[in-house]
């Protein structure tokens, strides 16, 4: 099931990382990036992260909250993750129960695609981060989706390689296009 611009985002309840309850609920009033990634120990996912951390003062300007899902376990995000201490929520999902509700799919073309993707890794091996172990299914594609304040998903992007997610500039056109209003 591939979500589409204009559905009700699917509901969720889990526990974040370090034991917090989050629900899609509770981003009610609110406009969110939810994204998906790989394991926590796929470098262009830990660039990834990397950047949005970077964003993430200018988008929170802006009015976005983020919120991101691996198919790794709470251990392994801590510890891959653990140093870049993201201003947002991170979700271990081992079992992709979320994964599946959103549609978000592994593929092997995809993954061969992600070779193109070479330049990308050197970067983050320069900024001194390590390939670590492949945790879930290593052909998970990633998966961005931009969700108002009324829990309607406006963009639903689905990457075609390890690599590709939802361009900055795409998230940062929609917050200012849809400002919220009190």
């Amino acid at each position: 099931m591939v979500i589409q611009a204009g559905q009700r985002a699917v509901d969720f309840e889990v526990d974040d990382i370090f034991g917090e309850r989050i629900t899609l609920r509770g981003y009610r009033g609110k406009r969110l990036l939810l994204s998906f990634y790989r394991y926590t120990g796929c470098l262009i996912c830990n660039y990834r992260i990397e950047s949005l951390t970077l964003m993430h003062p200018r988008f929170k300007r802006l009015g976005l909250d983020m919120l991101a899902f691996f198919q790794s376990p709470s251990k392994s995000i801590l510890r891959y993750l653990g140093k870049q201490d993201a201003p947002f929520p991170i979700v271990a999902d081992p079992e992709r129960t979320v994964y599946r509700a959103y549609g978000v799919e592994p593929s092997l073309p995809g993954t061969l695609k992600g070779v193109l993707r070479l330049p990308t890794v050197v970067r983050a091996v320069l900024k001194g981060s390590k390939p670590g172990r492949i945790e879930g299914n290593p052909a998970m594609m990633p998966a961005d989706f931009l969700i108002d304040a009324e829990l309607i998903v406006r963009e639903a992007y689905y990457g075609n390689d390890i690599g590709d997610h939802m361009p900055m500039n795409t998230i940062e056109r929609w917050l200012r296009e849809n400002r919220i209003t009190c």
